[in-house]
């Protein structure tokens, strides 16, 4: 298989963990005798930094060009005193509505060896799967302020706009996950308040007719706030508008213990996608080589499942990561009391030596099954 990457590092930690990320994919396709073709470009405060635009048209040319782009970070201190027309998350939010990346997935899985880490009872973590579905280029984020804090600058007016199309895509590729799943789907709202939140649940109860065998619940976003920390375990996948899904799948992530172990997909009707850890760029640990690079590592296994549809390569990603986390390898933001405490680039060298290990187990398996 031959496949074009674009290699976005952008800021802070993002290229140390970038870099642990293309030499795990090398590592598979040194294995699976793949082609994988990786070519950096620009974006974010890097990008402000050498061109004065968060998203350079090169940028955007590379990615419109590849078959996934894969993201490190973007944003930090450094460009806070920046004017309003030149942000470094800009440069994401621009290549999210021009790729036309609508559909944010992002899983949320205990790991037994870092159960201890969250701040919540292990009774209430160790059973939790789920995939929260967040639309990614409606909304708030991209509706156009009818005023910009207004003449006397005591005013100001966010717009959130919604078209159907874009609620039945995202609510539809829902269905389709959860189908692959348990098969139960959450849809998150504030019907009893907003139109357009009435009209989503319109759309939902419209598509769940198409898919008999998927349980659909509907949950006000208030509550849906509260039971996933009362009781995460119940759901499967969460599908929600963009403002509600940022929230509720960055509360989500604290289940785990970390940020830094948590993969985010952003997908398109075709096979293109995005893929990028949840945490930020994290300046203050820049460079120092304590950057934890699952959550990078496990982005990759998400692009190659749902761009390249390479499962098997993507769930020997996923079983080294777990492999090296119950040797008791972790970096300094898990906070763990035992195992031993490794760098950024001795977690990258783990995981590749996991995926080494588990093809060269494979292979002796083989020759004696079939020798």
């Amino acid at each position: 298989m031959n496949k074009r990457i674009a290699v976005l590092p952008g800021d802070g930690i993002g290229p140390e963990v970038m870099n642990g990320a293309v030499r795990v994919l090398q590592a598979i396709s040194d294995c699976f005798d793949h082609e994988f073709s990786f070519e950096e470009g620009l974006i974010g405060g890097a990008a402000i930094d050498d061109c004065g635009q968060p998203l350079p048209e090169s940028t955007l040319a590379l990615c419109r060009e590849s078959d996934a782009i894969l993201l490190g970070a973007v944003g930090g201190p450094k460009w806070d005193s920046t004017s309003h027309a030149v942000r470094p998350e800009q440069g994401l939010l621009g290549l999210r509505k021009e790729l036309g990346l609508f559909a944010n997935l992002r899983p949320v899985t205990a790991y037994e060896p870092l159960i201890h880490a969250s701040t919540l009872k292990k009774e209430v973590i160790e059973n939790v799967d789920l995939l929260i579905v967040r639309e990614l280029t409606g909304g708030l984020y991209f509706g156009k302020p009818s005023e910009r804090r207004g003449e006397n600058k005591e005013l100001v007016v966010d717009t959130l706009v919604y078209n159907v199309y874009e609620i039945e895509r995202v609510v539809e590729k829902a269905f389709q996950l959860a189908q692959k799943r348990r098969g139960i789907l959450t849809s998150v709202d504030k019907a009893n308040v907003l139109e357009s939140s009435r009209m989503w649940r319109e759309v939902v109860n419209r598509i769940a007719k198409k898919y008999p065998d998927v349980t659909v619940n509907h949950m006000l976003v208030d509550s849906a706030s509260m039971q996933l920390i009362y009781r995460p375990e119940q759901f499967d996948v969460i599908v929600t508008e963009n403002l509600f899904g940022d929230i509720l799948s960055d509360e989500a992530s604290m289940i785990t213990g970390s940020l830094g172990m948590l993969p985010s997909a952003s997908l398109r009707s075709d096979l293109v996608g995005l893929y990028e850890p949840v945490h930020g760029s994290a300046p203050d640990i820049a460079g120092e080589n304590l950057a934890n690079p699952l959550g990078m590592i496990l982005s990759t296994a998400l692009m190659l499942k749902f761009s390249f549809g390479l499962d098997k390569e993507a769930h020997i990603i996923e079983e080294a990561v777990m492999k090296v986390l119950n040797e008791g390898y972790h970096t300094g933001d898990l906070n763990l009391q035992h195992g031993k405490q490794v760098g950024t680039t001795e977690m990258v060298q783990k995981v590749i030596d996991a995926i080494n290990e588990n093809q060269a187990i494979s292979g002796i398996l083989t020759t004696y099954i079939c020798g």
